[in-house]
């Protein structure tokens, strides 16, 4: 988010500062998450898809939209639930997984590939909109606010779960951000984890918003194995190491170590990370159409 311009000394006027290229950003995003497998990761995340899916009530017959969806978490905990779900997201290789595990299960889903700031679907044609660690990562986030807001009839629910800036995900970005820092201009994914930010976002349609902070523990044999899956195939960190050389690689791989081995509560046998996010259930006013 850019600031106001200010005056300069002697009251001549500063330069405009420079809008993010939100175009730009997006592709390098999109690279990012595509590379090495999130998948891998994704499917250890369930249970936060089937702890919103609670949240937000979803019922049997709902038409119910997850976005950015990777593999589909909350998209399989929906439709479990007998909703009738689309699921979306601007990577195809992970809506091919999230395909995969819904036919293991004999489950009836809409895959469609989309981006979750310019979604193909009509005003007001969900009752439900989720999202689990997804929506969180867009550049523009007034812009898939807004999306999310226009695809939800008045009446009906968006859900989310965003990981927290005081959280294990904080600690960790802002550990890669030291090496390889993030664009600048754009608003830290982050943010999405507060309510206040939330509030900010959606207040013009919320008739009511719940926010409720939770933990997603990750278990690993040990910090060393943790970092290597994340480095094989979390796209931020799989990019991250990519983008460095073998000396700045090592001195991100020795700050991670110690961030996972300080983040431990599992003992010297094993790894386990409490992990903060942000649990939100907000409710489209009802007078609203779309």
């Amino acid at each position: 988010m850019t600031e106001p311009i200010q005056p300069a000394p002697g009251g001549a006027p500063m330069p405009d500062t420079p809008q993010p290229d939100f175009a730009a950003i997006k592709r390098r995003q999109q690279t990012t998450w595509a590379s090495g497998d999130f998948a891998i990761i994704g499917v250890t995340l369930q249970i936060v898809g089937e702890s919103l899916a609670e949240a937000a009530d979803v019922r049997a017959g709902e038409r119910v939209i997850d976005i950015a969806a990777g593999n589909g978490n909350a998209t399989l905990a929906a439709a479990r639930r007998f909703a009738q779900v689309t699921s979306t997201d601007y990577v195809p290789a992970l809506l091919e997984k999230g395909r995969a595990r819904a036919a293991a299960e004999g489950l009836v889903v809409d895959f469609r590939e989309a981006d979750a700031e310019a979604l193909p679907v009509a005003d007001a044609s969900f009752d439900l909109a989720l999202s689990t660690f997804g929506v969180m990562f867009t550049p523009d986030h007034a812009r898939s606010a807004a999306e999310m807001k226009r695809v939800v009839r008045g009446g009906g629910r968006i859900a989310m779960a965003n990981w927290t800036p005081q959280g294990f995900l904080g600690d960790m970005f802002r550990t890669l951000g030291k090496h390889v820092p993030p664009p600048a201009g754009v608003v830290s994914p982050l943010q999405w984890g507060t309510e206040e930010h939330l509030r900010e976002l959606f207040e013009d349609v919320a008739g009511s918003l719940r926010a409720t902070r939770r933990m997603f523990n990750f278990r690993y044999a040990s910090p060393q194995h943790m970092l290597q899956v994340f480095r094989d195939f979390y796209g931020p960190v799989h990019m991250a190491f990519r983008s460095l050389d073998e000396l700045a690689g090592a001195k991100l791989e020795g700050d991670l170590l110690d961030l996972l081995e300080r983040s431990n509560t599992g003992g010297p046998s094993s790894l386990v990370i409490p992990a903060e996010y942000l649990e939100a259930v907000i409710t489209k006013r009802s007078e609203l159409l779309h």
